[in-house]
């Protein structure tokens, strides 16, 4: 049995990140080997992971980022168990290491993502290697990008919602903020009416006319009575009919014609915690 000295255990743990006793334990069950020692807390971050499998990951870390240029921006969330851990630093650096090189690498999916190597090993195994360092569920649930002549990235203080948004101009920078401040406030579901899928849009008018027949409406309004709840719908939950956080009385829509006529949002995507 090799000799494992504290500076070897010491040594390991600040390769993994993981406890001294575990790393202690890994060094004495591989003969001091610390490739094996790495791959022995791995696989016992796989087991930990698997009995954890049915636990809430309710918690977690929500960021959003532009890369250098500002054409190409993504919202990551990685979820965890408790607040504790969401609010570590070594947890909210660890979703930054993986959203910069989820920009660095213009990943489109989440599998594009956990594929992708931070220093020679995949996000995918790092997500495993965290379970062991930590000891929760730990779970990568979100990850959208865009791209546009112009990107904005917001994350709003306590990393528990962000979002991004493209412009089709450049040189509005306060404005592309404001935008991605108004996407994380009032949750729109699409830029505008027309970019509403179609399955959202026939679960609403069945909500309605279900709500209307129960309110003992004429059947021959039923129909009538649901398109106006629709567009009511439309202007509250699509972004550019909504009213801007900013200034009262006034739609996303018209204040960016007050900027410029021919301004708009091309597309943007927020992630939440708990929604």
């Amino acid at each position: 049995m090799a000799n494992v000295t504290v500076q070897d255990i010491n040594k390991l743990r600040q390769l993994t990140g993981v406890g001294m006793m575990d790393c202690k334990k890994a060094l004495v069950e591989c003969d001091g080997d610390f490739d094996k020692a790495i791959d022995y807390l791995r696989e016992k971050g796989k087991k930990l992971a698997a009995k954890r499998a049915d636990r809430s990951a309710n918690e977690g870390c929500v960021l959003a980022e532009c890369d250098s240029s500002n054409t190409f921006a993504a919202v990551i969330m990685i979820n965890c168990e408790t607040d504790f851990v969401a609010q570590n630093e070594g947890f909210v650096s660890f979703t930054k290491s993986v959203l910069d090189q989820a920009i660095k690498a213009k990943a489109k999916t989440i599998d594009e993502v956990n594929k992708l190597s931070i220093n020679g090993t995949t996000v995918e195994t790092l997500l495993v290697d965290q379970v062991a360092k930590i000891g929760e569920k730990i779970t990568f649930s979100q990850y959208s990008a865009i791209e546009a002549p112009a990107t904005y990235a917001y994350t709003h203080p306590g990393n528990r919602m962000a979002s991004v948004v493209g412009l089709n101009k450049t040189n509005f920078d306060k404005v592309g903020k404001e935008m991605a401040m108004q996407v994380v406030s009032m949750r729109p579901i699409s830029v505008d009416k027309s970019s509403v899928p179609q399955d959202i849009i026939e679960k609403e008018m069945e909500v309605y006319r279900i709500q209307i027949k129960e309110e003992g409406k004429p059947e021959n309004m039923i129909e009538k009575i649901a398109e106006g709840k629709l567009n009511k719908f439309f202007k509250e939950s699509t972004l550019l009919p909504q009213e801007f956080i900013l200034e009262a009385k006034t739609t996303v829509e018209q204040y960016l014609k007050q900027q410029d006529k021919d301004l708009t949002v091309t597309s943007f995507a927020r992630a939440e915690l708990g929604a």
